[in-house]
């Protein structure tokens, strides 16, 4: 999926949300952990009541390799169900890569290749021989960590050089790389306050923002900054939505959660025409 054709679906569902796949097995319903496949039972059900309402899915992959091969094989499952089914939804493979040039390819070909999904977060740390391996697949988006959410991520995003912030420096010199009109930005939901000097940067790129919801982030703050004329976010809510029931009706209290996302989603669109 390009950006026009996620453009396109963010305008058909009037919505930006994006549900992270976060699972674990020690949180989903006790009545799934006799399925044969609980991980994807779980992920199943919540797909199907939910897509709609989100234009994107996000596992992170850390929930699944922590099982093994049989999470591996639950991942797996789980993006085949969403491209058979739900095309039209964009698919996020939050793996947080990052590698010298030939180990960056066979990352990138794990996700854009043999898992199909349509993007794949990767760390910047290594600079662009990291990078542009994953930049060289046509019609698939690198997501770029810029300025995460979590508590540490000041501790050397936040750091000045001579110039600016570190991550300033990651945004500046990441749309030097080729290719990088195929990227995207991850960017906290929770320095809400940063959004106005990135936007100043990076003001056509899509950013891809955690942290609303469970971590406390606000989404009419975000918005109020980071929108841009394509909406230009993806609104990341991954607990708040998948452990909002933990009862036989988990999907629908799920779906609920999603829906009071969307509708505030539509009404800051609508406001922004």
């Amino acid at each position: 999926m390009n950006k026009q054709e996620l453009i396109a679906q963010i305008q058909k569902k009037k919505s930006f949300l994006c549900i992270g796949l976060d699972v674990d097995l020690t949180k989903i319903p006790t009545h799934l952990i006799a399925k044969e496949d609980p991980i994807f039972e779980f992920n199943k059900q919540i797909i199907d009541a939910t897509h709609h309402l989100a234009v994107a899915y996000k596992p992170n992959t850390a929930f699944y390799e922590a099982y093994g091969i049989k999470g591996w094989q639950s991942l797996e499952k789980t993006i085949n169900y969403i491209n058979a089914n739900y095309p039209e939804v964009f698919t996020i493979a939050d793996a947080k890569r990052g590698d010298i040039g030939n180990t960056s390819t066979m990352y990138a070909k794990a996700f854009f290749e043999d898992l199909n999904f349509d993007s794949v977060t990767v760390a910047p740390y290594m600079g662009s021989d990291s990078v542009e391996p994953f930049l060289a697949f046509e019609d698939k988006t690198t997501i770029l960590l810029a300025l995460t959410s979590n508590k540490g991520g000041l501790d050397f995003q936040g750091l000045k050089t001579d110039k600016q912030e570190v991550y300033k420096e990651v945004l500046k010199t990441a749309i030097t790389w080729k290719n990088s009109e195929n990227l995207m930005f991850v960017v906290g939901a929770t320095k809400a306050e940063y959004f106005e000097e990135i936007r100043q940067i990076v003001p056509n790129h899509f950013l891809l923002v955690p942290g609303v919801g469970a971590q406390g982030g606000n989404l009419q703050d975000v918005c109020k900054y980071g929108l841009n004329k394509d909406c230009g976010l993806l609104i990341n809510s991954s607990r708040g939505i998948i452990y909002a029931g933990s009862d036989e009706n988990f999907a629908k209290t799920a779906q609920q959660e999603a829906l009071k996302l969307q509708q505030e989603m539509e009404q800051i669109l609508n406001e922004n025409n």
